[in-house]
Parts: structure tokens; sequence; C-alpha cells
């Protein structure tokens, strides 16, 4: 019998152990400590990246079809730290019109965007957006362990966001982002739904695919879809 209720004892005090440890193992980080994660991985990629080229390939769909694009565009990106982003149209399909009035200006207005003075106004961190950690632990998002964060943005512009952002649980970097535009591009359209996800590619998170949704009275609903991908990045003095 006392070999019995000494193994009773043992098991006991295992299962206290382990009752003991639980909570420490399983207590979240609090909103600050992954909002400070945040700003670091957003100042430490535009410190280090001096530079990158992708391709992205742009399509614009019309009502309720998204099978077959209104109009197409294949653009090679530059982009220089100080200098903002430039672009060189490989080709372009479908609609001209569509081009001009849809795809076009979102060129204009990523350069604008990039430029020396405005890039840092874009950036997912403290300083453009109010953030709060949401209940619910690490979610897993597109294979990787993320933070799911409410963020609002803190003044109105077409790049700025009202809705949900997913950063990755180790790293701080940004992984998706889903939400309302603050603002509207143009008078003619309505407010955009965008949804944006993205890459850990060298420890510095890059866009993968995009996509905003809008409607208005004058176009109806649209869908404009980005997909980017052959990138090279410049780090310091050497290209990965």
């Amino acid at each position: 019998m006392m070999a019995d209720w000494s193994c009773i004892r043992s098991t006991g005090s295992a299962l206290l152990i382990v009752m003991a440890c639980w909570p420490a193992a399983a207590q979240e980080p609090s909103s600050a400590q992954v909002i400070a994660q945040i700003d670091s991985a957003a100042r430490n990629r535009y410190e280090q990246v001096l530079g990158f080229t992708d391709v992205e390939h742009y399509a614009v769909f019309r009502g309720t079809d998204e099978t077959h694009p209104a109009a197409q565009m294949t653009v090679k990106t530059t982009y220089r730290k100080g200098g903002g982003k430039s672009y060189e149209v490989l080709n372009e399909s479908g609609s001209a019109f569509m081009a001009r009035i849809v795809l076009h200006p979102l060129l204009d207005n990523e350069r604008e965007i990039n430029l020396p003075g405005n890039v840092e106004q874009s950036w997912f961190t403290v300083a453009n957006y109010e953030m709060q950690l949401k209940p619910g632990g690490v979610q897993q998002i597109n294979g990787r362990a993320c933070y799911m964060l409410a963020v609002n943005a803190r003044r109105k512009a077409p790049n700025m966001i009202d809705g949900t952002l997913w950063v990755d649980a180790k790293s701080g970097l940004v992984v998706r982002i889903d939400g309302m535009a603050t603002k509207s591009p143009a008078p003619f359209a309505g407010a955009a739904r965008m949804i944006r996800d993205y890459m850990d590619l060298n420890d510095f998170s890059m866009s993968t695919h995009a996509r905003a949704e809008s409607v208005s009275a004058l176009f109806g609903r649209t869908v404009v879809t980005i997909d980017y991908g052959e990138y090279h990045l410049e780090v310091g003095t050497t290209f990965k």
C-alpha cells in the first residue's frame, strides 16, 4: 500500500507543478509589447532596405465577374531609399479607359506615398495608428503564427485603413491587413475595402497580394487585384 500511495503523491506533485507553470506559459504579451515590436520591425525595414525591384501584375474587374479582367497591367517597380518608387510598364491589355481611370492613378498614388517625407506616414506604427491587441491568442494566417490587432488610422487618407492587422507573433512583421480606407481616392469613387498579404523576405515584410473592392454610383462594383513577385532586395551593399 505504501508504494501505491507514493505513486499517487508523486503523480499529484507533478500535476501541481504543471498547473503552476501553465498560466505563465500561456500568458499573452500586452498590447504595448506587441506594438513596440511592430514599430521596431517597421523602422528596421526602412533603415536596412536601401532598395528593391519587383514585378507587379494589376487587374481590374467589373460587376460580379472576377474571372475576366476589364483591364490588366504588368509593371516593374524600382524603389530607392530617399528617392521613392518608379515604374516601368511592361505590358497592358483590355480597356484603355479603365487603365487610364483606375490603374495609372494607382501608380501615381504609389509614387506620391513613397516620396521622401511621405513614406513614413503610411507605415503601420503607433505614430499613424491607434492599435489594440485583440483577444484570442495566436492565430494561423498563411501558415504563420500571428497576433491580431484592431487598428484605427490617426488621419484620413486613401491608403490609411480602419480594420484589422495581423503580425507575426515572433518578429512583429506585418502578415495581413484587412479594413476600409478612411478616404476615397477620388470624389466619384466609393470607399474601398482593402486586403493585403505579406511574406517574410530576409526578415522584412514584403507584399505578395492585394485586393481592393469599392462600389460607386458612377462605376458600380469594381475590384482591383495586385500580385507581387520576383523581388530583389538591396540590403546594405549586397543584393539578396
